[in-house]
């Protein structure tokens, strides 16, 4: 029977089999008090650690469990007590080690306590007044840090959070109580800074710095505040406690002893620089939990109080919290939140919400994906439909996506296609064909597909938009090697790299085949043609699949290496990579990322690569360049991550070896110290074997110490070496992203205006290679009213941004999120980058992309 009363603990308030299929849940709480009761004798530690554990994990279910912890305060009150006291220690213990989840979630439990006549309601409102205390404290210039402003907010977030679940009951027991801290939110939230968020708004035309946008807090607050003038009433939170009032009242209320909130840290400088890093800082430690994405128009999505949204919203954060790693089960409660009305359309946007959450989702990708695949087979006849709209919105709206969500919005949607057999009603988007190649929507078809032949094959793609037979010229090529090598002609570079095969199919070793290059080869054509040679060869060698490459590499490398002893070298090897590839996006990208794992080509070698002409001209029109930027940039601070972890562990290590060593050294000393008279002289009372022994392990013990604290030292070297090296990437990146835009951005007008990528604008009539761009006409409305298309024909879809102005929105946008995407790294090196690289008349739009991504203030008055 002890599995009977965890699996009802758990299923409490879901329709489901354990429950008969019931939805009643005055029925289901009667039911499991009722085992729990019978079971209590024998288990009541069991199912007073269970409660505790489903409260934390199943927060939507926490008024149900508050009922059942009600009942059995009638009968023992001391384990309802027990529950109270644990809880408040958990709370405390919470709010001392910054755990945000637990934290919001216990005063959503000790909301739900009160409502079942478990907690006393003035001890509520104590702990919602420390907090309020502790925020306001914070905020103040000389006893708090207002850079730490993130933190003073979640606490009150916590509070207004806690509300919907709790308030009713507060607003009916100890309503002038509860006045008080309801005015003390409204005070705090008039001192509070309002947030600017707009780096990390989904799409980039929102304009976030707007005096009339309200940032998440403003938002929450006015919920709240539109819910206390509705009379408290919440469609979304379960009140069993209704039905069982009569029993619960005679139950004692326990009093929750006061916490207290860890003091701010008080501001170390005054300098704009370190605050900037402060600010930074508290921004991790505190971030914003959701960022409301609206994809459905009102008329399509459900309609609902805003409070029922913002507790719906919570309720599948939860959800996606706590079964991270648990698909299925996450799905299930998912579409069985314990709520009257249909949600569908809001779980929807809560989810992409958190997929293209900036800077980054709180989970991998991955387990999004795997959710939206288990909720379309989960409600088949609703959730598919809606995903399908969501993508037609998001697509409508790509062009003024952040590059970084519209990178994560392909990855994610030619992965769900691919376990849906590739069908997607194509022909809808077939009109991307004619718009021109850098039309961000043509791009997003361009860059789906080619994700799709990775996942697939060229043919079955190509099959599955034969419904749309033109966007077959938005396919990759087929894949293929092209070697240059490969035909029966008879010059130097056949015949030697004919050889080269014969010797590496010979099983001769590395030193051998250097040999020869640099015989045979070097003499008489030189490096470059022995560098061509060679690994157009070796890369022919491993072109048959990923493993086969890596092998090569593995066993050949050290030759490629010997070719390339600096940078100009390595840049005409990632030239021959990407023209053996030019067919294979993914294997450039993998060529490439392999040989800077084994060193054959360096970090920086490969950012200059990227920012090669022929690469800069591919910026607006593919993904190939930013990719295996991305890798590059992304290998580099992994390797620093690693580094990091290793160092933590082996100090952890030391420390283990060094009281070992002490330890031995003492059990020896001890041993030889126990002395007796033999023959009228003083020896070892101890056995010599045992000395022996004793002695080997002090001398194993030590050695080990000493070998830790070598390895420390090497890594801490390697780590050195490694932030050195970032450091100068980060110059490379910024100064290379600087130089690209400087050159192709149009000027800032002599009345100080900045000019508008995206809109007509007299400031963007420079010079362009491609005639097509230069006439092109450009409207105010990013050609939804103009039909004229840039080729001269007339389509209801013309896109009218010019090419040059879209490179530019294009190359921006992956300035702003590769400074988002390393804030933590570029604020270390911010003094650095501001003395070389933002220095003189930067314009404005450079500084505003770099800086928006740090939240930090500029000169021209852009984000903060």
């Amino acid at each position: 029977m002890s599995a009977g009363w965890r699996t009802l603990l758990l299923r409490v308030g879901d329709r489901c089999p354990e429950y008969g299929g019931s939805a009643d849940h005055r029925e289901h709480i009667e039911t499991c008090y009722g085992v729990l009761s019978r079971e209590y004798e024998h288990s009541k530690d069991a199912i007073f650690e269970f409660l505790l554990q489903c409260a934390e994990q199943l927060p939507h279910k926490i008024p149900f469990f508050g009922v059942l912890i009600g009942l059995i305060n009638l009968e023992n009150e001391d384990f309802a007590k027990d529950i109270v006291d644990t809880t408040q220690a958990n709370l405390q213990d919470a709010l001392h080690n910054e755990n945000r989840d637990r934290i919001r979630i216990l005063l959503r439990f000790l909301s739900g306590l009160m409502c079942s006549k478990v907690v006393i309601p003035s001890s509520i409102i104590e702990t919602f007044e420390t907090l309020l205390s502790s925020a306001a404290t914070i905020l103040d210039e000389e006893t708090g840090n207002p850079s730490w402003q993130p933190r003073a907010d979640f606490y009150v977030y916590c509070i207004l959070a806690s509300l919907p679940w709790g308030g009713p009951e507060l607003f009916e027991q100890v309503p002038d109580e509860f006045e008080r801290v309801l005015v003390g939110i409204q005070s705090y939230i008039s001192i509070r800074r309002h947030f600017d968020d707009i780096a990390f708004s989904v799409f980039e035309t929102d304009e976030g710095h707007s005096p009339n946008k309200k940032d998440f807090m403003e938002d929450l607050w006015e919920r709240i505040h539109c819910l206390s003038r509705n009379g408290w009433k919440v469609k979304s939170v379960p009140k069993p406690h209704l039905s069982f009032e009569a029993q619960l009242v005679a139950g004692k209320s326990h009093r929750l002893s006061p916490v207290n909130c860890p003091l701010p840290t008080p501001s170390q400088s005054s300098s704009e620089i370190l605050k900037g890093q402060e600010k930074h800082e508290a921004g991790l430690k505190y971030p914003q939990r959701l960022r409301r994405l609206h994809i459905f128009p009102t008329n399509k999505a459900e309609n609902m109080q805003p409070v029922d949204r913002f507790v719906v919203e919570e309720c599948i954060l939860d959800v996606l919290l706590f079964f991270n790693g648990c698909r299925k089960e996450c799905a299930f409660y998912l579409v069985s939140l314990p709520v009257s009305f249909r949600y569908e359309y809001l779980m929807a946007e809560t989810i992409f919400s958190q997929l293209l959450l900036l800077p980054n989702p709180p989970f991998k990708p991955i387990y999004y994906t795997l959710v939206i695949i288990d909720l379309c087979k989960a409600l088949p006849g609703a959730f598919p439909s809606v995903v399908v709209g969501a993508v037609h919105a998001l697509f409508d709206r790509i062009s003024n996506m952040d590059m970084e969500c519209r990178t994560r919005l392909i990855l994610w949607f030619s992965h769900h296609l691919s376990n849906f057999q590739f069908i997607w009603p194509w022909q809808e988007w077939s009109y991307v064909k004619d718009l021109p190649k850098w039309a961000p929507q043509r791009v997003f078809v361009q860059e789906v597909l080619e994700r799709e032949v990775r996942l697939s094959y060229f043919e079955k793609i190509k099959q599955s938009i034969e419904d749309a037979a033109e966007l077959e010229e938005l396919l990759p090529p087929k894949a293929g090697p092209n070697f240059k090598f490969h035909s029966d002609e008879n010059t130097d570079g056949h015949k030697l790299s004919k050889e080269l095969v014969g010797l590496v199919r010979g099983k001769k070793n590395t030193h051998d085949i250097t040999l020869w290059v640099e015989e045979q080869i070097i003499p008489t054509n030189g490096a470059e043609f022995a560098l061509d040679v060679v690994s157009q060869t070796l890369l022919d060698i491993g072109s048959k699949s990923f493993t086969h490459l890596v092998t090569v590499l593995e066993r050949y490398g050290q030759i490629i290496s010997k070719l390339c002893p600096n940078e100009e070298m390595q840049l005409l090897l990632m030239d021959g990579v990407s023209a053996y590839w030019k067919n294979s996006t993914q294997m450039t990208a993998i060529a490439i990322d392999r040989m800077m794992g084994y060193r054959l080509v360096s970090n920086l070698a490969i950012v200059k690569w990227v920012f090669s002409t022929s690469n800069v001209e591919q910026f607006h029109v593919s993904d190939r360049p930013w990719e295996i930027l991305r890798n590059a940039v992304s290998k580099t601070y992994n390797r620093i991550c690693d580094l990091r972890k290793e160092i933590q562990s082996l100090k952890k290590g030391l420390q283990v070896a060094k009281e070992a060593s002490t330890k031995a050294i003492k059990e020896l000393e001890e041993a030889k110290s126990v002395l007796e008279i033999v023959e009228g002289q003083p020896q070892p009372a101890e056995r010599p074997g045992r000395l022996r022994r004793l002695q080997a392990y002090a001398d194993k013990a030590k050695q080990e110490e000493i070998t830790t604290e070598e390895s420390l030292e090497a890594k801490g070297a390697l780590l050195a070496r490694a932030l050195e090296e970032s450091k100068e990437l980060l110059k490379l990146l910024f100064k290379s992203f600087v130089d690209v835009l400087t050159e192709r951005l149009p000027p800032v007008s002599s009345d100080g205006e900045i000019p508008n990528l995206r809109a007509g604008d007299p400031n963007v009539n420079f010079a362009t290679e491609d005639p097509e761009a230069e006439t092109m006409e450009i409207d105010n409305s990013n050609g939804t009213d103009n039909d004229r298309e840039p080729n001269g024909q007339n389509t209801k879809n013309g896109y009218n941004v010019g090419e040059l102005e879209q490179w530019c929105l294009y190359t921006l946008g992956y300035l702003k999120s590769f400074s988002r995407q390393y804030a933590t790294e570029i604020w270390s090196h911010i003094a650095m980058l501001d003395e070389e690289v933002f220095v003189g008349d930067v314009h404005p739009l450079i500084r505003k992309a770099a800086f928006s991504g740090l939240c930090r203030f500029t000169n021209e008055g852009s984000h903060h």
